[in-house]
């Protein structure tokens, strides 16, 4: 049975935050200027990006599920559409607001509505395919008529000053030969934004305007193989295993060791991240499908930086699968990098932007740095 997207939402807390005043709202870690912002910023040329938190308390506007539930309010796949009419919810997210309940059960709290079959899918930026996975196999298998799948970050939670320590000085003075070890604790205070997607599913297209038909959702682990690349509410040891935070005396020493930060293993991304997201596992996706350049019209891709757009334009160009850079469709850098909520954010853009036209093709690229996760997702416009 096909299966169909009829409507795309996402939603912003807030104003944008422009470069200038990142700073202001999310405080300064030490009372001190960070050294390494501007760096920072140079290299992954965000210029705007969203946060949940109020400009002038510094305290939070909005939970994480009520981003979810503010997007999913949003859709509009037909007339008269409520929450009452949602059968399937399935919300990804690697902030939730609560370590139990999952997170699907919050959303489904805020939004209220009928009983009806929920999934969260845990994770990072593949979390929100995850979601998106299981509403489109539910509604292909005949179980629900219809499905909500979300994505969504509050990462501005793990941002703020009190949650952050200082960077070394020589980890500063790398910054400018070696972009990519940007990507320690520093980096994802000026890279990672809040923000949630939300997408519709039927078993039918939209009587209103354009579908997406869901062709094919391929989530590819590397975890096999692969030691933990990004990580929190742990610490990495010598070994590559993780310590995590309830293996520690108390709760009060993992805080003392910063175990609840986003942390990344630097060393480990910039050596792998092509090689397996892209090179490998694309290369079997492009296999397994026959993919052609000439059969594809758009690329959206959810790099986290601008620094590797260029790096994934090298890679499939060594596969052979060479998609010319005018197919590209990012919104990056008005945006930032909302982790699991992108690709919808992403999509809605696109979907709502009138460029979109029957019988395009899309290929869409949400990689995971957590332990090497990747998924490519297909789609044909009706």
């Amino acid at each position: 049975m096909s299966v169909y997207i009829n409507d795309l939402a996402a939603f912003l807390p807030n104003q944008p935050i422009s470069n200038d005043q990142m700073e202001e709202v999310l405080g300064m870690v030490n009372q001190l200027p960070s050294r390494t912002r501007r760096i920072i910023l140079r290299n992954n040329k965000i210029k705007n990006r969203y946060y949940a938190i109020d400009p002038k308390t510094g305290e939070a506007t909005h939970t994480n599920a009520q981003l979810s539930a503010a997007a999913v309010r949003k859709l509009h796949p037909y007339d008269n559409f409520s929450v009452n009419d949602i059968e399937c919810l399935c919300c990804g997210s690697s902030s939730p607001d609560q370590i139990v309940p999952g997170h699907a059960s919050m959303v489904h709290g805020e939004l209220g509505g009928n009983p009806c079959d929920i999934v969260s899918a845990a994770g990072i930026c593949v979390s929100g395919m995850s979601a998106l996975k299981y509403a489109w196999m539910n509604v292909a298998l005949g179980l629900s008529s219809n499905a909500i799948a979300t994505g969504s970050e509050t990462s501005s939670s793990y941002l703020r000053s009190r949650m952050c320590c200082d960077v070394s000085p020589d980890k500063i003075e790398q910054l400018n030969t070696q972009p990519s070890l940007s990507f320690e604790a520093d980096f994802l205070r000026w890279m990672l934004s809040d923000g949630a997607g939300a997408a519709f599913l039927s078993g039918n297209p939209s009587s209103q305007g354009i579908s997406l038909r869901i062709d094919w959702i391929d989530i590819l682990s590397f975890a096999n193989e692969m030691e933990t690349c990004m990580y929190a509410g742990a610490d990495k040891l010598e070994d590559g295993t993780l310590f995590g935070w309830r293996q520690y005396s108390s709760p009060v020493e993992a805080l003392k060791n910063n175990s609840f930060m986003l942390k990344q293993d630097v060393k480990l991304l910039n050596e792998e991240v092509m090689n397996i997201t892209v090179e490998r596992a694309l290369g079997m996706v492009k296999e397994k499908y026959d993919l052609k350049t000439e059969n594809i019209d758009w690329f959206l891709p959810h790099y986290s930086s601008d620094y590797f757009r260029l790096k994934v334009k090298e890679r499939i160009d060594k596969i052979g699968l060479p998609i010319p850079m005018d197919k590209w469709f990012s919104n990056l850098t008005d945006n930032g990098n909302t982790g699991s909520a992108s690709i919808y954010i992403m999509l809605t853009d696109l979907f709502h932007s009138g460029k979109l036209k029957k019988g395009d093709r899309l290929l869409c690229y949400i990689p995971e740095s957590g332990r090497f996760s990747v998924c490519y997702m297909h789609l044909t416009v009706c």
